[in-house]
């Protein structure tokens, strides 16, 4: 573990390297603050760039649509300009108020000291609701998929996608250009997915949309090539020919050590108020880990945005009290 002196004290250290964490950064480096960033994950860019990579996004003021990786690459190039120091691939794992006003961020490698600390840890760690089928650890990684790396990998391919939410619903009409057949199974007729995509979902005549199934088992030789699917209402069996199987189902999230921080919180993000402060002084939050009190909760990334670029700015006046609350606009600051 690194040892760190006074000199080396950073004025904020931002926890989890998301869209949040990552324009934060940005902020930070223009309000002049020296900066540390701690993600478990060893690349930046959180759910956009584990989970969805190849997704589109299209609720980003400034672009109609863009890739979650494009996004993720043009934040990180924004969020490094001001050289913060990154601690990707360490997991903080504790979190200690010093006398000296300052707190020391302590990981799985690293001890780090800093005069404030912003958590943007989006939903904790996340890890993929697996199926209870025969068969599935032989498939897994093969034919049974929970995450789409690259698209290209679908091509031409029988792909039969399992849920009913956003992920399922997002990917089926990213995918169907690209497979050769799609078939989207749910086990109800409703489905959780924004409403104009299921409207385009059942619009499109290359996806087969089939409500009430669900997977019953796998089967092939090396490679995935049928599966069994039936009606949950009457058990009634259907075998289809497949390729690959995307399972969407949700993913469990467990914000791990931070739950430990002594952190007020509520349904399981951590309460802050109007300035993004949490119940320990010097330690922020923002994103989808923040509940901010009498306000709309939304877990958005532009939400997020805004919620970093305040907590930054009462951050900043909070190790520097000669500080000025706003910032001045970035176009009148050197480029």
């Amino acid at each position: 573990m690194a040892q760190q002196t006074v000199e080396d004290t950073f004025d904020i250290c931002i926890i989890g390297a998301g869209p949040t964490g990552l324009f934060a950064s940005y902020y930070a480096g223009f309000r002049e603050m020296k900066t540390a960033i701690v993600d478990a994950i060893p690349e930046p860019g959180g759910q956009l760039a584990v989970l969805y990579p190849e997704k589109f996004i299209f609720d980003v003021p400034g672009y109609p649509q863009i890739l979650a990786r494009d996004l993720v690459k043009s934040l990180f190039e924004q969020a490094t300009k001001y050289k913060p120091v990154l601690y990707l691939g360490e997991r903080a794992t504790e979190l200690k108020i010093n006398g000296d006003r300052t707190i020391s961020v302590v990981t799985d490698k690293d001890r780090i000291m800093a005069r404030s600390v912003l958590i943007t840890a989006g939903v904790g760690s996340f890890s993929p609701n697996r199926l209870n089928i025969e068969n599935q650890e032989k498939y897994e990684g093969k034919g049974i998929f929970y995450f789409v790396g690259s698209k290209e990998f679908f091509r031409n391919k029988d792909l039969l996608i399992v849920g009913g939410g956003d992920s399922a619903i997002d990917w089926a009409l990213n995918l169907k250009s690209v497979a050769k057949s799609i078939t989207v199974i749910h086990r109800r007729d409703q489905f959780r997915a924004h409403e104009q995509s299921v409207k385009e979902l059942y619009s499109s005549p290359e996806i087969s949309v089939k409500t009430f199934m669900e997977l019953k088992s796998v089967s092939g030789d090396e490679n995935l090539k049928s599966a069994v699917i039936f009606d949950n209402r009457t058990n009634a069996e259907e075998t289809i020919s497949v390729n690959c199987i995307l399972v969407n189902i949700g993913f469990k999230a467990n914000l791990g050590p931070i739950a430990t921080w002594g952190l007020e919180m509520e349904n399981r993000a951590i309460k802050v108020n109007g300035q993004m402060e949490t119940n320990i002084p010097g330690v922020f939050a923002a994103g989808d880990i923040a509940s901010p009190e009498n306000s709309v909760k939304l877990n958005l990334i532009v939400t997020g945005f805004a919620q970093a670029a305040i907590a930054i700015n009462v951050a900043k006046r909070y190790t520097d009290p000669k500080a000025q609350l706003f910032p001045g606009h970035s176009s009148e600051g050197s480029s």
